[in-house]
Formats: C-alpha cells, sequence, structure tokens
C-alpha cells in the first residue's frame, strides 16, 4: 500500500517540481493534492487525510508551516519539511530527528526521506502517544530554530517511536557500530541509531565534548582529568574514560576556559 502524502507550498512550480520527483523516484508515494497556504493545508489534511505532509517550512513566513501543525486537532501523520534552512537549523532537525530535505530537493536526499518515513511508520504502529511525542519534537524543532540555538531536547529514535530526553541528564555518550550508546545519570542507557558524528554535530559544543573517537562527555560531569598512567577523563558517576593522544591540547584549552 502506497504512502498517501500531501505537499504544501505557496510556490506552484515547487509543488509541481516536488510531486514529478516523488512519481518519478519514490513510486512507493502517492500524492494526494497540493496546498498553497496554511488554510488550504488545514483543509485538505483533514479532508484526505494524508499519512506525510511534504511542508514547506517558509510559506512565506518560517513560522507559518508551524502555525499550521498547531492549529490541527488531530495530527497522526508524519511532516517533511522542505527548507531552505542550513546550519544551525540542520542541528535543530537532527536533534529532533525529524525529517527533512534541503532545497532545490536533491533525488537520493527524497529518497533517503521518505524511506525514514517509512520506518517510521513501521515503528510507531497504531500508537496514539507515538505521535504526541513526535510533535512534542517538531514543537521543540521551532523553538531551537526561531531562538537560533541549541535545544535542551534531543530526539531519540527507538524500536517502538522516540522518545524526548533532556540533554543535561546525558553523562556520557559512546560509539556503538553505527550506531550510539547514550549513558544517563540515573543510571539508563539508550541505543540510537545515529552515528557518534552526527551527536557531535548536534549537540551544543560548549557543554559536550569529544574526547575520542569513541566517547563524547559531558562538561557538566567531568571530575577531573589525569595525564598519569595514559590520558585519562574521571566522570562524578566513577566512570573513567580514555582522552586520544591528538585531542589533548584542544581538550586541555577548553578545560582551562571553563
Amino acid at each position: 500500500m502506497k504512502l498517501k502524502a500531501l505537499i504544501v507550498d505557496d510556490e506552484e512550480l515547487a509543488r509541481k517540481n516536488l510531486t514529478m520527483l516523488l512519481e518519478e523516484y519514490c513510486p512507493e508515494v502517492e500524492v494526494l493534492g497540493e496546498a498553497s497556504n496554511v488554510k488550504q493545508a488545514k483543509e485538505k489534511i483533514e479532508t484526505l487525510k494524508p499519512e506525510v505532509v511534504f511542508l514547506d517550512i517558509r510559506m512565506p513566513r518560517a513560522s507559518e508551516g508551524f502555525d499550521l501543525l498547531d492549529s490541527l486537532e488531530n495530527r497522526d501523520f508524519f511532516v517533511v519539511f522542505v527548507t531552505a534552512f542550513k546550519d544551525y537549523a540542520l542541528r535543530a532537525f537532527n536533534a529532533n530527528a525529524i525529517h527533512y530535505v534541503l532545497k532545490p530537493v536533491d533525488v537520493d536526499d527524497l529518497k533517503n526521506a521518505v524511506a525514514k518515513v517509512i520506518e517510521t511508520k513501521k515503528q510507531f504502529g497504531n500508537d496514539a502517544e507515538n505521535f504526541k511525542t513526535y510533535f512534542e519534537a517538531i514543537k521543540n524543532l521551532s523553538t531551537n530554530i526561531n531562538n537560533k540555538g541549541y535545544g535542551d531536547k534531543i530526539a531519540i529514535s527507538h524500536t517502538k517511536g522516540i522518545k524526548l530526553i533532556e540533554a543535561k541528564n546525558v553523562v556520557y555518550l559512546e560509539a556503538s557500530g553505527n550506531c550510539t550508546m547514550i549513558y544517563f545519570s540515573d543510571g539508563k542507557r539508550y541505543l540510537d541509531t545515529r552515528t557518534l558524528k552526527i551527536y557531535e554535530n548536534i549537540l551544543n559544543p560548549e557543554k559536550f565534548y569529544r574526547i575520542h573517537k569513541s566517547h563524547i562527555i559531558n562538561l557538566s560531569y567531568l571530575k577531573e582529568y589525569l595525564n598519569e598512567d595514559g590520558h585519562l577523563a574521571i566522570l562524578k558517576t566513577g566512570k573513567i574514560l580514555p582522552v586520544a593522544r591528538n585531542r589533548i591540547p584542544a581538550f586541555v584549552k577548553t578545560l582551562k576556559s571553563l
């Protein structure tokens, strides 16, 4: 069964182009319709009941796309933001595990976004609580972008849906193949499918530091740094982690500036 989609963009050419790309390169998607503004989009979402909405984030103001989502009563669909945002905004998207494609739309990026939506849909099942958390992540994304800063929350995708966590409660992160194990102050841990490199890009560099190819630590939980018998970071939890030799000068400089 095909993934039912709605395209929302104030530019007709952009809507037609995206429809064409989806029809040609994403046969698993069926475009039900288009909308050029918030009013039209709201009506079509309520009548067509799409499973995914490709939403231009500047319609023409950046806030309109988020306003649309906030105004809906039934929010049981996925969103792929189509955006020209770069840099800090992309960190916000990734931190909240929200799907996006950049303008101009690249075919491979579009296919990848569709594949991620299909995978997330399988994880969510029919659990309404998952969509509640999902739209909380979108709201958090909106706050991050509007404030042009780093978010205090991170969304972790797991086998049953999405979990929002407080970044301040993360003690350290450890590479686990192409995944990342995240360790918390209460002793719990979660495995996320994103790499440690992605976390290095989305976490606040003033609070988190990559001390090794396999570890990122929360500097708030660093107790001391030892350069005897190897170079070691001692965390307040008692965990001892190695500091890579090539990272020592920059790490020491960072500690002196705290």
